[in-house]
């Protein structure tokens, strides 16, 4: 079975709005597109990198998937990133698109929880979410994620879409690692079950 793994860049502030240019995403008048082009070093791509071959599958909303299409198949055939991202198959959600060209694309069909659910069982691997805002809090409400990996630059935006929005479910989570590269934290969690709750203060001694 296929476990769904959101993978997100984020300000420090939790915004995952237009972060690789101007024009990526300007709902709501959002003018701060590009913020991690700064801290965007060889590492950074680096790791990218390894993230994307450990992918089965992509999942994405139709801004994403618009943007991915219009620049990956214009990569070099030995660009790794872009050499498996055009392979792989790629699954996209949308309320307005009627096709996909993209090569491996496929439109999913009718209620998202359903289709989400049924991509699951049928794919193996990790099906990554890459940026997809709108589809990350639908994902988030219909309680459909296993993991996160994201990745907190060195920024505060103050304004934009953010990763855990109104209709996240509360949850608890394993930290699987973790690491730093500049200015950037790097965090990667997995689903632990239900919220734990507690007590803690002096009369608790847990203090």
């Amino acid at each position: 079975m296929g476990k769904l793994v959101v993978t997100a860049f984020t300000s420090l502030d939790g915004v995952m709005q237009g972060p690789g240019g101007p024009d990526e995403d300007r709902d709501g008048g959002f003018s701060h597109g590009g913020w991690v082009v700064p801290s965007m070093d060889e590492r950074v791509i680096e790791l990218m990198t390894g993230v994307s071959r450990r992918a089965g599958a992509l999942l994405l909303g139709r801004r994403t998937y618009e943007s991915f299409a219009s620049t990956w198949p214009l990569a070099e055939a030995d660009d790794p990133i872009g050499s498996k991202l055009n392979s792989m198959p790629k699954y996209v959600a949308s309320r307005t698109l009627t096709s996909v060209d993209w090569q491996n694309s496929t439109l999913l069909d009718g209620d998202l929880d359903k289709a989400v659910r049924e991509l699951k069982e049928t794919e193996p691997g990790e099906i990554q979410v890459h940026g997809s805002a709108g589809l990350v809090q639908d994902l988030l409400r219909h309680d459909l994620v296993d993991e996160f990996h994201v990745l907190v630059f060195p920024v505060l935006l103050g304004v934009g879409k953010r990763l855990f929005g109104e209709g996240t479910v509360p949850a608890g989570l394993r930290l699987v690692g973790s690491t730093t590269m500049g200015g950037v934290v790097i965090v990667h969690y997995a689903r632990a079950g239900g919220l734990a709750y507690g007590a803690m203060g002096p009369e608790t001694g847990n203090w």
